[in-house]
């Protein structure tokens, strides 16, 4: 085969659009989540569905979804996923819109600090639920959309937000972060293992490992560090993360341009976790 023939069977047309496909983000009211949500609805998503806690805080972010550019529609879908039986509800209340499920972002969680001899137990075992139980929940009780319109040629997605505290070690001291440390290994490691289990059903499984990013859940470690300015100088690109950096991302992991990563960690830190210090 010349390379001129090669070159001409590669289409790259449409190679990062999500056309038609379902996605369900869960944590997605605010901060990555909301982020990711807004690169599916504009990369061509038909349906997002967007679940969190707080009603009225995921119906504020379906209507900054929903004026976003294109023909895709937000939903609404409050479930407090911490609490027993509100994944099943979730799942049903999404089955009441559509029959399958293209995309899911399994990326709600929690962080708790404290030092080391004041950490409470309930909070340690309650990041670790969020944090790994809801993932491994979700993904379990979404499999059969997942499978729905799955195929090797066209795979479902699960795409799983770890951490950076998952891979080095996470914030020590005053605020110390042991739960959320510990829970994202476990999550990034259950998503090796779902790529695994689910791959060969045309189900990818991915995951995203972020550094800081401001949020309302980074904010409080950005003021302890010294505030954005000082983290960005400290990292390797001279920047912090930015909305477009998780959604970029999100969407390339969901689309055929990522159709041949399966289990895979993007660590999306500008290179800081490859210091020795964090």
């Amino acid at each position: 085969m010349s390379a001129e023939t090669d070159v001409k069977l590669q289409n790259f047309k449409g190679i990062f659009s999500l056309e038609g496909k379902v996605a369900v983000v869960t944590g997605g009211s605010r901060g990555l989540g909301l982020h990711a949500a807004s690169g599916l609805i504009q990369a061509g998503c038909s349906k997002v569905f967007i679940t969190s806690r707080k009603a009225k805080a995921c119906e504020e972010a379906i209507a900054a979804l929903n004026a976003l550019p294109g023909n895709g529609k937000a939903i609404s879908v409050p479930a407090d996923l911490s609490k027993k039986g509100e994944v099943e509800r979730l799942v049903a209340e999404v089955s009441k819109h559509t029959d399958h499920v293209d995309i899911l972002f399994a990326n709600a969680g929690a962080t708790w600090g404290a030092p080391f001899d004041e950490h409470p137990e309930d909070a340690f075992a309650k990041v670790m639920h969020l944090n790994v139980n809801s993932v491994w929940l979700c993904a379990q009780k979404f499999a059969p959309l997942l499978r729905k319109r799955a195929s090797i040629q066209d795979p479902s997605r699960i795409i799983v937000t770890g951490s950076i505290a998952g891979i080095g070690v996470g914030s020590l001291g005053p605020q110390a972060t042991f739960g959320y440390s510990a829970s994202k290994a476990a999550v990034l490691h259950l998503a090796r293992n779902l790529a695994l289990e689910l791959g060969s059903e045309g189900i990818l499984v991915n995951s995203i490992a972020p550094g800081f990013f401001p949020s309302k859940m980074a904010n409080g470690l950005l003021e302890l560090a010294g505030g954005a300015s000082v983290l960005a100088d400290a990292s390797p690109n001279k920047r912090l993360g930015q909305a477009e950096d998780i959604a970029a991302t999100v969407v390339f992991l969901s689309s055929r341009a990522g159709s041949h990563l399966n289990g895979a960690t993007i660590v999306l830190d500008g290179g800081s976790v490859l210091q020795a210090k964090l």
